[in-house]
């Protein structure tokens, strides 16, 4: 079985929309698509053989060697900078990194801007490109009550469509980034399994 893809997948939506992708482009595997718990399927006819995964957990299966391929938001690789081969842009998952306030929100600069985020090294670089002093407050969970409380000034957080920054009478300060899912691949398997992972990039190229 050491001639198979291994595939990571992020648990979810937007696992399920790349796996669809996967089976367009001739990576099918019936067993995936069965009701159960199962974590690790595989299809010895396509090569490949998948398993769920936390999102945020992919690249390190993938820059450990657990998987050869996966797919990661590019929040996540710009966040935590796995060590892994960027390939391909999926064009699913489309959502952006933004800085958001409440909106009679004015900045002070003779203080440090407060900002509640789970991001913190990508809104530590945006701010850092600006030369504005800053005070990062790394949260967890919901991050949009963080302003409301004054626990903080803005918030850098992944904004889909905006409607729960509006519910909580927050919007969109400032873009940082466009965000969406990427196609990574570990060095190793990059350059073992080469024709295949150069092959599975190509069909899926055809169907994007």
């Amino acid at each position: 079985m050491t001639d198979m893809l291994n595939i990571a997948l992020p648990k979810g939506r937007l696992g399920e929309k790349v796996y669809a992708l996967l089976k367009a482009a001739g990576y099918e595997c019936p067993a995936i698509e069965e009701p159960g718990r199962k974590l690790i399927f595989e299809n010895p006819e396509t090569g490949v053989r998948y398993f769920w995964v936390k999102p945020s957990d992919v690249a390190i299966y993938v820059q450990r060697g657990a998987a050869d391929l996966g797919i990661a938001g590019r929040d996540i690789l710009l966040e935590y900078r796995p060590d892994v081969y960027e390939l391909l842009d999926l064009g699913l998952g489309k959502c952006r990194m933004a800085v958001a306030g409440p909106r009679d929100f004015r900045e002070k600069p003779g203080r440090p801007l407060r900002i509640a985020t789970k991001f913190p090294h990508i809104a530590a670089k945006y701010y850092a490109g600006l030369g504005r002093d800053i005070d990062i407050i790394k949260l967890n969970g919901s991050i949009e009550i963080a302003p409301m409380l004054g626990l903080s000034d803005v918030i850098v957080d992944i904004v889909e469509t905006g409607k729960t920054l509006k519910e909580n009478d927050l919007e969109v300060k400032a873009e940082i980034v466009p965000i969406s899912a990427r196609l990574i691949a570990n060095h190793a398997a990059y350059q073992f399994q080469y024709d295949a992972i150069r092959t599975l990039v190509r069909k899926l190229e055809e169907q994007l």
